[in-house]
């Protein structure tokens, strides 16, 4: 069968999570995968007390969904970055705290853990999220990086990470790491070196999104292969490049999104440059059975128009793989 398709609220956050789940069906979707920010799930609360993990539970059954992931991405940003004022508004209040790094830092990793925790009371065998970057302000080297800025990066990236992927196996989840620039792996070369930090935890492995692959230059149909064993979830989601020079190049120009001038934008399934058909004929080639999310993200068009297209649009496209070869009822009988 194909797969279930699935909306990923985190965009929807300023809504509740029942208007979100009510649209989420009439848009066509199987399910959900809830992020945990607005009131979609609060971590805090599932840890207090089962009768919260009902009540997401009662609001999807209502609605005739289902969830396979709950993800964590603006607490799990926390866990390995330069703290500063930017965090303040991604976290709430109980995390900040003073704001001071280490401190930050250390009431993330916590909150990481009992993510993983509510997840398997919930359930649910994956966690998509960020990890944070102690080393993304390094990526372009000038002034020239130390020798060994990497191998101190990654050390910290396993020495913060590997206590929380240590819970996320005793619960029987797993952490998809959402590669993705500002992340400790932002390509195929650094999801590599992630990996061997944590010295290959069976609990650690990534989030695909093609979005964040194409406008860098990185093959995002040779990661999945690359990848197999290790693609534990994955977002659907489209970005346009351009095949011209523009004002703002693959930096940004610190201009906003939306902004003609960009090099590349976000855009709605299917109207971008992102090539689905390759990603699905790879994703049956190593036996991905998960949900297709659709992350949307698309400022200049109307947000339920596009969840609703980009549905469609998944539907249609994909497809379960063969179990026979194509010719063999031309093969002789022996």
């Amino acid at each position: 069968m194909p797969r279930p398709i699935t909306l990923f609220t985190g965009q929807w956050a300023d809504l509740t999570f029942d208007t979100v789940c009510a649209k989420a069906k009439s848009f066509g979707y199987d399910g959900v995968e809830i992020a945990c920010w607005g009131d979609h799930f609060e971590v805090d609360k599932a840890m207090e007390s089962d009768a919260y993990i009902r009540s997401r539970k009662d609001i999807l059954e209502k609605h005739g969904l289902k969830v396979f992931a709950i993800s964590n991405h603006l607490v799990g940003q926390a866990v390995c970055d330069r703290i500063d004022e930017r965090h303040k508004s991604i976290l709430p209040p109980r995390l900040w705290g003073d704001g001071k790094e280490d401190g930050v830092r250390a009431r993330a990793a916590e909150e990481m853990k009992n993510t993983a925790r509510a997840a398997a009371k919930m359930g649910l065998k994956v966690v998509p999220g960020f990890t944070g970057s102690p080393i993304w302000h390094m990526v372009y080297s000038f002034p020239p990086n130390p020798a060994d800025y990497l191998e101190k990066g990654l050390a910290l990236f396993a020495e913060m990470w590997t206590p929380i992927l240590d819970v996320f196996q005793e619960v029987g989840v797993r952490f998809g790491l959402e590669v993705h620039p500002t992340e400790i792996a932002f390509d195929i070369a650094s999801a590599e070196n992630a990996l061997m930090a944590v010295k290959g935890h069976p609990a650690f492995g990534f989030n695909y999104d093609p979005s964040h692959f194409g406008y860098q230059g990185v093959d995002y149909v040779a990661f999945i292969r690359k990848f197999a064993a290790r693609i534990f979830h994955v977002h659907m989601k489209d970005v346009y490049w351009s095949s011209r020079p523009t004002e703002a190049g693959v930096f940004g120009g610190h201009l906003n999104f939306g902004d003609a001038r960009r090099f590349w934008d976000f855009r709605s399934i299917g109207r971008g440059t992102i090539n689905f058909e390759e990603i699905i004929r790879a994703l049956n080639d190593i036996g991905y059975s998960g949900p297709l999310s659709v992350e949307w993200e698309d400022g200049k068009m109307d947000r339920e128009h596009g969840a609703a297209e980009s549905c469609a649009f998944l539907r249609r496209l994909d497809f379960a793989p063969s179990a026979v070869a194509f010719d063999a009822a031309f093969a002789a009988e022996k």
